[in-house]
């Protein structure tokens, strides 16, 4: 079982996605924190782009432990979010902050069945603190990964987001994509 958390308007093809929104696509409908639909040990891998960043801290390391549950031995957790070291070079460079400021506050409506939810980013996240998270959570073999060697890497999502915008070649990526392994 392969879950993508979070997916939004994006559809992987043969996966089991989860989200609040109400896109056809989506085969449950929930708050990602909760994966009480699913045993525990089920799933091969998780995905999750630009997601971790709507919790606080204490939220983030729960729902992380909530992923680990539902993740086979060895299964890998695949996760993207806005990379701090990266827009602070980005404002560093342009001196605008209208320019990092959508990564770093982030608001998104969500269209629901019953009415529309408004979300706020609620961390950043480095390199650095994330590894060390998943680490603390017992996760293995935490790296980074890139989005061009992925089995979705032909679905753009945030995982691919560059500044400039688009511009994947010369630009600056600004999503710290970092998997992990759960240990066996």
């Amino acid at each position: 079982m392969k879950l993508h958390l979070g997916c939004w308007k994006r559809f992987f093809p043969g996966w089991i996605h989860v989200d609040l929104c109400n896109y056809p696509h989506i085969d449950y409908k929930r708050d990602i924190r909760d994966l009480s639909c699913f045993d525990d040990n089920v799933a091969s891998i998780i995905y999750s782009s630009h997601n971790l960043e709507y919790f606080d801290f204490k939220e983030a390391k729960q729902t992380l432990l909530e992923w680990q549950r539902v993740l086979k031995p060895n299964g890998i957790l695949r996760l993207s979010v806005p990379d701090f070291s990266a827009l602070v070079k980005v404002y560093q460079s342009t001196g605008d902050l209208t320019k990092i400021i959508g990564p770093l506050y982030g608001k998104m409506t969500i269209p629901t069945e019953r009415e529309d939810v408004i979300i706020y980013h609620r961390t950043i996240w480095d390199y650095e603190t994330l590894y060390s998270l998943l680490w603390e959570l017992g996760f293995c073999d935490v790296e980074k990964w890139d989005w061009r060697n992925t089995e979705h890497s032909e679905i753009d999502d945030h995982s691919q987001a560059h500044f400039p915008h688009m511009d994947k070649e010369n630009g600056l990526q600004i999503s710290l994509n970092i998997q992990a392994r759960k240990r066996s």
